[in-house]
């Protein structure tokens, strides 16, 4: 599910999967497989909903990861809150708060937990 927006002009033709916020210099963002997108503030959520909170969200037959395009991976999914059927597993949600979280040029850190304890995985 490559979101492109022939419409927009620059690099706002790119636009988070999640939420469909354009790219754009003050957001982070993480490339999936075959040109997905996450934005910081839906990896944000989906971090703090799967790690923290445990959500446990399984896919349905023939669900998929839009960031890595595996369909019915055994593992709690995250769902966009404004596009429904638009999935990220847990290990995609994890590898991508990584890349972000390590990026020294992106003001972007994992999400803490509600509880102010340890950050967990």
């Amino acid at each position: 599910m490559l979101m492109q927006d022939k419409s927009a002009e620059g690099a706002a033709v790119f636009k988070c999967d999640f939420c469909l916020s354009p790219w754009s210099e003050d957001l982070a963002m993480v490339e999936g497989h075959r040109g997905s997108i996450i934005c910081g503030r839906c990896l944000s959520v989906a971090y703090a909903e799967l790690i923290h909170l445990k959500s446990d969200r399984m896919v349905q037959p023939g669900e998929k990861c839009v960031l890595c395009l595996e369909e019915e991976r055994p593992e709690p999914h995250w769902e966009s809150p404004t596009r429904e059927g638009v999935l990220a597993c847990k290990r995609c949600i994890k590898q991508s708060a990584g890349v972000l979280h390590k990026d020294r040029d992106i003001a972007w850190s994992k999400p803490s937990p509600p509880d102010g304890g340890e950050m967990g995985e």
